[in-house]
């Protein structure tokens, strides 16, 4: 028979941290901490800061670690609607969500009354009219950023670099550019 003697020897540390768990006081300290204390800095709403290598800021009273993927933050489907508080659990609702900041039940609520109220018609020209000014936006920035873009040369798939002479053509992209705006505006209704 294996006899189950404790062979260990009990510190102080050890004896007084057991007895405040007993006694339930699991936070109570059980030694002396010396060393270094960082100096607290305090920040209010908006801030941002560097500490320990990252990105920091407050939002709605919340310390949050600013990343690469905040734009995703944005754009990521929250678990409850914002207009009716239900769960957005329905196969569609991320989509409608994002095109619409609501779930499906609640767009086709709003849909329908206005649909009631002869606004329907009014409603889908404004929409239409704002997507095609987004689509402006989108079009200039796309022709603004080639013609920053610098084409002095190309790396092949073999590894060669070869130099290009030439350019863009600014008269005609800026052309292209004022035509495709022209092209786009025809489609508003």
């Amino acid at each position: 028979m294996k006899d189950n003697i404790l062979k260990k020897e009990f510190n102080k540390k050890d004896v007084t941290r057991l007895r405040n768990l007993v006694k339930g006081n699991s936070k109570e300290r059980t030694g002396q901490g010396v060393g270094y204390t960082k100096k607290e800095e305090f920040h209010k709403e908006g801030d941002i800061w560097k500490e320990n290598g990252r990105k920091w800021t407050i939002r709605d009273g919340v310390k949050e670690n600013i990343t690469k993927l905040d734009k995703f933050k944005k754009t990521s489907v929250p678990l409850f609607c914002p207009s009716c508080n239900q769960v957005m659990n329905k196969q569609l609702d991320p989509n409608y969500y994002r095109a619409h900041g609501k779930c499906l039940d609640c767009t086709a609520e709003f849909e329908t009354k206005l649909k009631l109220g002869g606004k329907w018609k009014e409603h889908t020209t404004v929409t239409h009219n704002k997507e095609i000014d987004k689509l402006i936006e989108e079009y200039k920035a796309f022709m603004r950023e080639k013609l920053n873009e610098s084409n002095d040369g190309f790396v092949t798939e073999s590894g060669e670099v070869e130099k290009w002479v030439g350019g863009i053509n600014k008269d005609r992209a800026g052309i292209a550019l004022q035509e495709g705006i022209e092209y786009l505006e025809s489609l508003k209704k």
